[in-house]
């Protein structure tokens, strides 16, 4: 198993604050919450929380996926957001780039997903046992010289590794990607290039339309 060495903790890219929530832009390599064992203790759960005592998750991104998260400042505020992600009334948005060529210019990925309990953490498509997901994507530029696409990706569902199995399950998968990308593609980036680049919901305080942006660092 490969050793977690966070990125150094320069401070919080803190992009939003008020007396209800906290949007943050998580860095690559950076545990969401804390994992198991002594030695993975540092996330941005832990960071958070020594500036804002009350911080509470209600949702996560991959290790090595960068971008936006949402922070609830007390349990009340993480009930109500927590039952805004259940009604899917929280949209997400990723920035990605893939291996290959993406032929068409707009798509959507419907499959099943479950966990590849001998593999896991992997995720695998299962039409038995899985879980429906459900990504939309749009293609943004294509770069011949490195034969890579830029893509926007939505999730509709928010299954585990859910972005990473169904752009694979095309047969482009994002570069970096050590658990689920080609040699070819894992070998073209030194990261996963998979990042959260805008959040839209109402606030639970206020009811008001909110949208915040984070851009892809790659």
């Amino acid at each position: 198993m490969q050793q977690y060495n966070p990125p150094p903790d320069t401070g919080l890219a803190l992009i939003y604050q008020d007396d209800a929530l906290l949007v943050l832009d998580k860095p690559s390599g950076l545990l969401s919450v804390p994992g198991r064992g002594a030695d993975k203790q540092d996330s941005l759960l832990t960071r958070t929380r020594q500036r804002f005592a009350h911080a509470e998750c209600v949702h996560r991104l991959d290790m090595e996926t960068s971008g936006l998260m949402l922070f609830a400042l007390g349990k009340h505020v993480q009930r109500m957001l927590n039952g805004l992600f259940q009604q899917r009334r929280i949209r997400k948005h990723y920035v990605a780039v893939v291996d290959g060529r993406v032929a068409l210019p707009v798509g959507e990925i419907h499959l099943p997903l479950v966990c590849d309990w001998p593999n896991r953490p992997r995720q695998k498509v299962d039409h038995a046992l899985g879980k429906p997901s459900t990504t939309r994507f749009r293609v943004l530029a294509h770069d011949t010289s490195h034969d890579t696409t830029r893509v926007a990706l939505r999730p509709e569902t928010g299954r585990s590794h859910q972005l990473r199995v169904h752009m694979q399950s095309l047969g482009h998968s994002i570069l970096g990607d050590r658990l689920y990308g080609s040699v070819d593609a894992r070998s073209k980036a030194s990261r996963l290039l998979l990042h959260a680049s805008a959040l839209t919901f109402r606030h639970p305080a206020s009811g008001r339309p909110s949208t915040f942006y984070s851009q892809a660092p790659f």
